[in-house]
């Protein structure tokens, strides 16, 4: 499943993705991911959430954050949630069509049970049609 946080870039995306994932972590019966494009949130985040400074890694484009996504998952089984801030700069796809890589996670998330909570600086849009019904915040 694939959850969309939209807005162009300063709207409060973060802070909503951060709300969300510090709520979420207190009844979660599995473990919780937040990848963001460096440690500036560590302090707000609770400490029961890991923290992946997405930027440590040399990502070259959205297949290979796919991978990145792929190996965090093999890594833990009772993973359930990830939270993704800033998903255009760490996918790689600021000025991309963004469906490839949204089809991708989706299937990925309903293979194996886990929910991805993803902020965008696009409005709502120019979110591709099939994912319309995905965006829980528009900003």
């Amino acid at each position: 499943m694939v959850e969309l946080i939209v807005g162009k870039k300063g709207k409060g995306k973060t802070k909503v993705l951060l709300d969300r994932v510090n709520k979420e972590i207190k009844s979660a019966n599995g473990s919780i991911v937040y990848l963001d494009k460096s440690t500036k949130h560590m302090y707000e985040l609770n400490n029961k959430v890991r923290l992946i400074d997405v930027s440590e890694y040399p990502l070259k484009n959205s297949d290979e954050f796919i991978g990145f996504i792929c190996g965090v998952l093999s890594q833990d089984n009772d993973l359930e949630q990830v939270y993704l801030d800033s998903m255009l700069n760490i996918a790689r796809l600021e000025g991309l069509d963004v469906t490839d890589t949204l089809t991708q996670l989706k299937d990925i998330g309903e293979k194996y049970g886990i929910l991805f909570v993803i902020s965008i600086s696009l409005d709502k849009d120019e979110i591709p049609a099939a994912f319309q019904d995905n965006v829980i915040v528009a900003l």
